[in-house]
């Protein structure tokens, strides 16, 4: 698997540009976009702190939530955030790649690190499209003449066939970042030496992508799928329990209710195999409530599993 897949070890980045994509969409306090959470920004320190040791030019892309989402922002709490995981001073460029930005990628020095302004901001970024389309996008065709290789490390987003993720390594030297050599390893060894059972836990608000990685996992001999969040919820409505106006109006809003449909397919085919969750936790004005799923509807919004949820999972989860 790894014979064809260059990682950090085998560039001299020694004054050269490398175009860095990262995944740091992070839940945000929509009152006061405070970011809440660190661990996307943590888990690229070894890759950002060694390309800023070799002496690398860093020109960093990554995005913020989807158009129309209440965490669609800029990036430049982001910025701040990453100075100081990674030690190292990341300056916010409010662009993308406009003259400004080439200004800015012509000024930089060696162990210099940019934070570009959000990539969804861009139109042609959301479209899923075959890798040599995004490679002609103007995105690539503006960057690519300032940089000299590309590093992929936003392994939570390489499911997507968007420019900034494999526009560039047609255009490029290409290389996996640590992270993403990291991850990579790790599906190679559970490939290669499988062992039974196997669970996947998910949840979350991208329930499409979920609910599109549980079907592909039970298909290839998945024991247990693990529902909770937005996931559970699709399930649950697709079992027939009314979830509740809150939690459908969430739904709606994500243009997701065609997946209650796919869920339900998949309860058809796999029922034994998908757990959904027994009890819930509601948010009932700012406090914690649970309540079993044989007391829905509620009109709250349901904010995680159940303590009986958790104690089953765990159970399986030791299992595996």
């Amino acid at each position: 698997m790894f014979s064809n897949i260059l990682t950090i070890d085998d560039y001299n980045f020694e004054g050269k540009t490398a175009i860095v994509r990262i995944d740091i969409n992070s839940p945000m306090d929509p009152k006061t976009g405070k970011i809440l959470d660190d661990r996307r920004f943590l888990s690229h320190r070894d890759t950002l702190k060694e390309l800023v040791e070799k002496g690398a030019k860093v020109v960093l892309i990554a995005h913020q939530g989807r158009p129309g989402d209440a965490d669609f922002t800029t990036l430049e709490r982001h910025a701040e955030f990453l100075e100081k995981i990674i030690g190292s001073r990341v300056k916010y460029v409010d662009s993308i790649f406009s003259s400004y930005v080439i200004n800015e990628i012509k000024n930089m020095r060696n162990g210099d690190v940019i934070l570009l302004e959000n990539v969804r901001f861009y139109s042609e970024e959301v479209l899923n499209r075959p890798p040599d389309a995004q490679a002609k996008t103007f995105l690539v065709k503006k960057l690519k003449s300032m940089a000299d290789v590309y590093v992929d490390d936003a392994f939570a987003t390489a499911h997507r066939s968007q420019p900034s993720m494999v526009g560039f390594p047609l255009v490029l030297d290409a290389v996996a970042g640590r992270l993403m050599e990291k991850e990579l390893k790790a599906i190679w060894n559970i490939m290669q030496h499988p062992e039974k059972p196997v669970a996947f836990i998910l949840g979350g608000t991208k329930a499409d992508d979920s609910i599109r990685a549980a079907k592909l996992a039970l298909e290839n001999g998945t024991d247990y799928i693990l529902t909770g969040g937005v996931v559970g919820n699709i399930f649950l409505a697709a079992k027939g329990y009314r979830i509740g106006e809150p939690s459908i109006e969430f739904i709606r809003g994500k243009k997701m209710v065609d997946q209650i449909d796919i869920a339900k397919s998949l309860l058809g085919d796999y029922e034994d195999r998908i757990l959904l969750p027994e009890d819930l936790a509601l948010d009932s004005h700012g406090e914690r409530m649970e309540i079993p799923v044989s007391e829905l509807p509620k009109n709250y919004r349901i904010a995680d599993i159940g303590e009986k949820t958790i104690a089953r999972f765990a159970e399986i989860i030791n299992k595996c």
